[in-house]
């Protein structure tokens, strides 16, 4: 597991380091980066340095450089240890208090962007739970730091909390996703209840992004029993109304399930719901638990071993199928899986919090196509953990 924000320290005979506010910066280990550049930029050096370049809006070091005795710069930091994984083109975060986060990695798997703890659901299973305070200087700094991503961008997540509760600032982060990095995809992680205003369906469709999909959950063909795990009443007709609204206006979705003891029973059900009603959307995802925030706070309630469930679950991906409706399975270990299933799952977690177990030593999928466990899943996971006997299994 990487530690995206950790404290650093000021480095020793350079002077105070104040910053009145976050300072964003996108990091180099070139020297001779472009002068008219600099200015939006850290350069982050390691080993020995005799003499630091000038102009950077930062200087940072990994543990155990050798630092020039002085330089009369007030911006040299020292990074965590924890923070080896810093590099060539990330984007990073200062604040005041100088804890260093990394918001975007340029090798990562996946970038997400957390625009708001802020959200109108209270999933009984939510490994981000909900915040009632302001934060909505978040997607500011976000929307502030987007200039500094590279083109090579393939995909950033936008999540929550719910995003789009942010009203214009969110359909303002699109717009300025759109502009500057026009190759990227985006992936919006929302629970479609504010689509319920098609006003706001039509807003987005307006900004004529050229791929961006909506992450939508959607957790039973029973309305009762998704308002349960949602923990709000009406939820589930504000939902079907945003995704009917959403795709009016040509927007694509993926529709979500997490599968947990409130939920996998009705798999096969749902899965016919979707086929017989929501015929058109882009891609069904069925997840595994991931045990943290208010899952873990409900885990006796909420934890079924998946080798339980994969009758169920191989039934609903049959009908899903069946259907011509793409499915994919998310957040499960292929050795858990039925042979039947391993085409379907997706190596979706993210790897920042991606880790193997003990009984993954030896298995041939293992760090491979297999797609591990949440860091939280290290407490509690399934009881079927084994090597695969050989990696065309996977």
């Amino acid at each position: 597991m990487l530690k995206l924000s950790a404290k650093a320290n000021p480095i020793e005979g350079q002077g105070k380091i104040e910053l009145d506010e976050p300072l964003f910066a996108r990091v180099t280990l070139n020297p001779d980066y472009p002068n008219a550049l600099r200015s939006h930029t850290a350069f982050l050096y390691e080993g020995q340095c005799d003499e630091l370049p000038e102009g950077f809006v930062v200087t940072l070091r990994r543990t155990g450089a050798k630092h020039p005795a002085s330089n009369g710069s007030s911006t040299s930091l020292e990074l965590s240890p924890d923070q080896e994984f810093i590099g060539e083109g990330d984007v990073i975060r200062i604040t005041p208090k100088l804890r260093v986060t990394a918001l975007y990695r340029r090798n990562a798997s996946t970038n997400a962007l957390l625009v708001t703890e802020q959200c109108n659901s209270f999933c009984v299973m939510c490994s981000q739970p909900p915040k009632a305070h302001d934060d909505s200087h978040l997607i500011d700094q976000i929307t502030k730091a987007i200039p500094l991503i590279g083109r090579e961008c393939s995909e950033l997540v936008i999540t929550g909390g719910e995003p789009t509760i942010l009203g214009d600032k969110f359909f303002r982060l699109v717009s300025t996703i759109k502009a500057y990095l026009p190759t990227t995809s985006v992936h919006v992680l929302s629970n479609g209840r504010t689509f319920k205003d098609v006003t706001l369906a039509q807003k987005l469709a307006s900004i004529a992004h050229p791929d961006l999909m909506l992450g939508i959950p959607l957790y039973s063909d029973v309305a009762s029993l998704h308002d349960f795990v949602v923990q709000a009443d009406g939820a589930f007709d504000e939902t079907i109304a945003g995704i009917l609204n959403l795709k009016r206006y040509g927007q694509r979705i993926e529709l979500r399930v997490v599968i947990h003891a409130q939920t996998y029973k009705r798999l096969p059900q749902l899965a016919e719901f979707i086929v017989r009603n929501l015929q058109f959307v882009d891609q069904v995802s069925l997840m595994g638990l991931e045990p943290t925030g208010f899952a873990l706070a409900n885990l006796s309630e909420m934890w079924i071993d998946p080798y339980d469930y994969q009758n169920e679950l191989e039934r609903a991906v049959e009908i899903l199928c069946h259907g011509k409706v793409k499915a994919l399975i998310f957040n499960h270990q292929l050795c858990v899986l039925k042979s039947s299933l391993r085409q379907f799952a997706v190596k979706s977690i993210s790897d920042w919090k991606r880790e193997y177990v003990a009984e993954c030593q030896g298995c041939p999928a293992a760090h491979g196509e297999c797609g591990g466990f949440f860091s939280s899943s290290l407490r509690k996971h399934s009881a079927h953990i084994h090597p695969l006997e050989f990696a065309g299994s996977a």
